[in-house]
């Protein structure tokens, strides 16, 4: 509604310019002409007005425009403004259509307007064909390149646009490798612990199937809470962060890894971006820990500084070092660097394996 409005006001000011500075040139002109009647007055007007289907039709609105502005210089009236509502039409054309309807469209009106060259006293012939076709030429190519920068713009938007869907699969999907590999890592080793003691010691896999149970259900309340996000509703689930340190701890100790902490610096509310991968990086390490490591004892240190919160895990290398070829690593990694971060993991020169990660805080540099 509102182009159509537009193109109206501006229909309405290129009528009433050219219909002015007509009957100006007209007055003021010295070479011989035609002078501007009835007839040449109601041709600008036409050209001007045509305007107004410039954007919904303007194949239509430059081939009418153009036999007008032809007609009105056959007939020799003289050079005005008429040609301002051609060369809008011809943008227009060329704005709106692409290249292979506003090309042959524009060549076309190129040629009924070259006509006036041939049966004019002025510039005849070829001579005046060079002057003539700027007034197509100009416009067409303006016209053209604003298309193709739109064009380019809408490109480069839907290309962000599909970059952010893909960052936000990737996330999603990052967040459930988490959340199940943990959970199953932890049900796993705690099955196999049930399934060792129960001929022996019944009692021991009642506690063993008992942590199973408590394990699947965080797993379930926080891959809950994750699809919630692809679902748009309120997550019901407890959000992860280091807040549930303890409950890690826990879950880790049942599945049988010993996790001493320590913490340094005074704990304080961090942003959730923060929060949320410290506590995934904890996460996964000890799981590569219960995965991978014969030795099931870890120690984790949070260090709380002005500007970062710096996590270090660190366990006896025995075993497979980290999880070579797994996600786990290369996820934490990414995480840690989309936050502006610092992440290392390896072996160390003690016979350890260690996890380095320094998750800069909001507002610090």
């Amino acid at each position: 509604m509102k182009s159509l409005i537009g193109d109206v006001v501006l229909a309405a000011l290129v009528t009433l310019v050219g219909i002015v500075g007509t009957l100006g040139a007209d007055r003021w002109t010295a070479t011989a002409h035609r002078p501007v009647d009835a007839i040449g007055v109601g041709l600008v007007a036409a050209t001007g007005l045509v305007l107004v289907l410039r954007r919904r039709q303007p194949v239509a609105t430059l081939l009418v425009a153009a036999a007008l502005t032809s007609t009105y210089l056959v007939l020799d009236y003289t050079y005005g403004p008429i040609l301002l509502a051609l060369m809008i039409a011809v943008y227009s054309a060329a704005r709106h259509r692409p290249p292979a309807t506003s090309a042959p469209t524009a060549l076309a009106a190129l040629l009924m307007l070259l006509v006036h060259i041939f049966t004019s006293g002025a510039l005849p012939g070829l001579f005046g064909v060079i002057p003539g076709s700027a007034w197509v030429v100009v416009p067409f190519a303006v016209g053209l390149v604003v298309r193709l920068q739109r064009e380019a713009a809408a490109r480069a938007r839907a290309e962000t646009l599909r970059q952010r869907v893909d960052d936000e699969r990737l996330r999603i999907a990052q967040e459930v490798h988490d959340v199940v590999g943990h959970g199953l890592a932890a049900i796993k080793m705690q099955a196999d612990v049930a399934l060792h003691v129960l001929p022996k010691k019944p009692e021991q896999a009642e506690v063993a199937l008992e942590a199973i149970s408590r394990t699947s259900s965080d797993a379930l309340e926080e891959l809950r809470a994750t699809l919630a996000v692809v679902r748009r509703t309120a997550s019901q689930g407890p959000t992860p962060g280091l807040a549930r340190l303890d409950d890690l701890r826990k879950r880790m100790g049942e599945a049988g890894v010993q996790v001493q902490l320590a913490t340094t610096g005074e704990p304080r509310e961090l942003p959730a971006s923060v929060d949320l991968t410290g506590y995934r990086i904890l996460q996964e390490s000890l799981t590569n820990v219960l995965r991978h490591s014969g030795d099931k004892r870890a120690s984790v240190t949070l260090d709380y500084a002005a500007d970062a919160l710096v996590i270090t895990v660190t366990n006896p290398l025995t075993g497979s070092p980290g999880d070579s070829g797994g996600l786990g690593i290369p996820g934490m990694r990414q995480r840690v660097a989309a936050l502006g971060g610092e992440f290392a993991a390896g072996p160390t020169g003690d016979g350890r394996f260690e996890v380095h990660a320094r998750l800069p805080i909001e507002g610090h540099p």
